[in-house]
C-alpha cells in the first residue's frame, strides 16, 4: 500500500486500523481472534495501527484507562515493530462521565504506562485523546513536547480540537495529525478543522470514517443493539432507516466501480484529502480479516469528479447528529467552535 505523508514528516499507510473494534465495543471477540485480525491488517499493508490507553474493559471497581487494548497491540509489536507506525493516545479518565486530565504530571505517567503496556520504546504518534477543558492547551503540549526531547515520543497528534486550538498548539510543537470523526454523514470538521490543518501542514486521520459500521451497508438492527450504536440518534426510530439512503448513494458509485459502498466511502476520504491540500489517512476498524483486506482495497480506488459530487451531496440526507458523548457538545471540536 501506498504511504501518506501527515504533518512533522510523518509517513504512514493510507489506510490504517482502528484498533478500538477489538475491545467489544461493537460485539465480543477473542483475543487470539483480535490478534490474528491485526495480524492481517498489517498483512494487508494496513501498517498504521490506532489504539488508546482508555480502550478495553477495566476491572470490576477499577478507575482509570483500562489498558487492554494497548496490551493486545503491543503482542503484534512484540513481532513486528518495525513493519508499525504506532499511535495511541491519553487524556481520558471516564468517556461516559466526560472526565479528562492534561496536566503535566499526567502527560508523563499515561505516557509511561502506554509504553509498558505495549512494550515498546517508542511511541510514534501520541495524541491528546480530549482537551482537559480547564487547562490551556499550551501546558498540556508542552508537557507532551518535553516526551518528543525525551525520545519516548516520535510525532504529535491532537485529537476532536478545533481550529483555534490547533493554531495554539501547533505555536508549541509541530502536530503532525489531528484525529476527529470524518466521513460521508459526518463532514462538520470541514468547516474549519480541516482547512487549518491545510494551512498549518498538518495530517488528518479521520476515525470512524465507515460511520461506525453503517457505511459498510450490512449493519443491522441486531449489530447496533448491545453496541457503543445503540441510543444514538441515527442508529435510532426512522433515522435507521432514512439513512440508508446514505448508504445507497455509496452503493451506486460502488456499483460503478465494481467496488463495496465501505471502499466508496473510504475513498471519498482521501479524495477530500488531495481537494483540501492535506495528508488523510483514515483508520477503519474490524473484527474481520476478511474486512481488513477489503478496507486495503480502496487505498488502490480512484473516484471521478463525477462521483466525489454525488457523494458530497449524500451529507444532505443524513438524519440525526453524531455521537455526542451522553449529551455533551464540548466533547466534539463542532460543540466547541
Amino acid at each position: 500500500m501506498h504511504q501518506v505523508t501527515l504533518g512533522d514528516g510523518l509517513r504512514v499507510s493510507a489506510i490504517g486500523f482502528g484498533g478500538m473494534a477489538l475491545s467489544r465495543v461493537y460485539g465480543g471477540i477473542a483475543p487470539e481472534e483480535a490478534l490474528a485480525t491485526l495480524h492481517a491488517a498489517v498483512d494487508a499493508g494496513l501498517t498504521f495501527i490506532d489504539t488508546a490507553d482508555v480502550y478495553g474493559e477495566r476491572p470490576e471497581g477499577a478507575t482509570g484507562p483500562a489498558g487492554t487494548n494497548e496490551e493486545l497491540v503491543g503482542r503484534l509489536l512484540r513481532d513486528r515493530r518495525e513493519e508499525v507506525q504506532l499511535a495511541t493516545k491519553f487524556g481520558i479518565l471516564d468517556a461516559a462521565a466526560g472526565q479528562t486530565r492534561g496536566d503535566a504530571e499526567y502527560v508523563r505517567s499515561a505516557c509511561e504506562a502506554s509504553l509498558r503496556r505495549l512494550k515498546i520504546d517508542t511511541i510514534d504518534l501520541y495524541y491528546m485523546h480530549r482537551r482537559e477543558l480547564s487547562r490551556p492547551i499550551e501546558e498540556t503540549v508542552a508537557a507532551m513536547a518535553d516526551l518528543v526531547s525525551e525520545g519516548k515520543v516520535r510525532h504529535l497528534g491532537l485529537s476532536e480540537v478545533t481550529a483555534d486550538e490547533l493554531r495554539a498548539a501547533q505555536a508549541v510543537h509541530p502536530i503532525a495529525a489531528v484525529q476527529s470523526e470524518w466521513s460521508l454523514w459526518s463532514r462538520d470538521v470541514e468547516r474549519q478543522v480541516v482547512p487549518t490543518a491545510a494551512e498549518l501542514g498538518v495530517g488528518f486521520v479521520p476515525y470512524s470514517p465507515l460511520g461506525r459500521g453503517f457505511l459498510t451497508g450490512t449493519l443491522t438492527r441486531e449489530d447496533v443493539a448491545g453496541s457503543m450504536r445503540e441510543g444514538q440518534e441515527r442508529f435510532t426510530g426512522e433515522a435507521f432507516e432514512a439513512n440508508q439512503q446514505v448508504v445507497d448513494v455509496a452503493r451506486g458509485v460502488a456499483d460503478d466501480l465494481g467496488a463495496t459502498p465501505a471502499q466508496v466511502a473510504l475513498a471519498w476520504l482521501l479524495a477530500k484529502g488531495v481537494e483540501f491540500g492535506l495528508g488523510v489517512a483514515p483508520i477503519p476498524g474490524t473484527r474481520s480479516s476478511d474486512r481488513v483486506v477489503e478496507n486495503a482495497a480502496a487505498a488502490d480506488l480512484r473516484l471521478t469528479p463525477e462521483q466525489v459530487a454525488r457523494l458530497d451531496a449524500a451529507a444532505d440526507l443524513v438524519v440525526g447528529g453524531r455521537n455526542l458523548h451522553a449529551g455533551r457538545p464540548e466533547w466534539v471540536s463542532a460543540g466547541r467552535e
